[in-house]
């Protein structure tokens, strides 16, 4: 059993991450009972006096998506409210069925374009989740502004342009890619 406690991350237990480890699947549930873990998602358990992490939980169910839109305006101060709803990018053609049947926001891009401006960060929780960086988020903002109320857009790209982090540079070179200079610029102008 002091196998299984070994990959426990903060009170986590993602199977998968036993898969190769040659621990029987007796031994990994009787661990989950003797400890009184509950299920979170498909082979993701946590301890009964952990808080879930949500967000670090939508990253084990989908490993190769990125936290974003609402998570990522929130962790870089963008906005004052944590989402009810978080949300995750993947690439086109991934099915994300479990992923918004379980009440989460899916975002799609090209798969060339899913890895841009990913970075991994440490959260509040203390687990290392991906994350797109500042200017990748605000890209997506503007991309995916109908789906933002119209304060917290504001709120976002007015802090935004407020501080000391930000790097117009990348964050026109994403525009660039996004095809979404122009509109770019436009909230700039109005902002700075």
């Amino acid at each position: 059993m002091s196998n299984v406690n070994y990959y426990v991350n903060h009170g986590v237990l993602n199977i998968k991450s036993l898969k190769d480890m040659n621990i029987s699947r007796q031994t990994i549930y009787n661990f989950i009972k003797k400890h009184h873990m509950e299920n979170v998602g498909p082979g993701i358990y946590i301890a009964p006096d952990v808080l879930e992490d949500e967000a670090y939980t939508l990253s084990l169910r989908c490993p190769k998506g990125v936290i974003s839109h609402d998570d990522a305006l929130y962790y870089y101060g963008l906005v004052d409210r944590e989402p009810f709803v978080h949300s995750i990018t993947i690439y086109s053609g991934y099915n994300p069925t479990s992923l918004t049947d379980s009440g989460y926001k899916v975002y799609t891009v090209k798969k060339d374009l899913l890895n841009l401006g990913k970075t991994m960060v440490k959260n509040q929780f203390g687990h290392e989740i991906p994350i797109y960086d500042l200017e990748r988020t605000i890209c997506d903002l503007i991309r995916s502004r109908n789906n933002f109320e119209i304060q917290d857009f504001t709120m976002a790209l007015k802090t935004y342009v407020q501080s000391k982090e930000k790097d117009l540079n990348q964050l026109m070179t994403y525009a660039k890619v996004f095809r979404i200079e122009k509109l770019v610029r436009q909230y700039l102008e109005v902002l700075l």
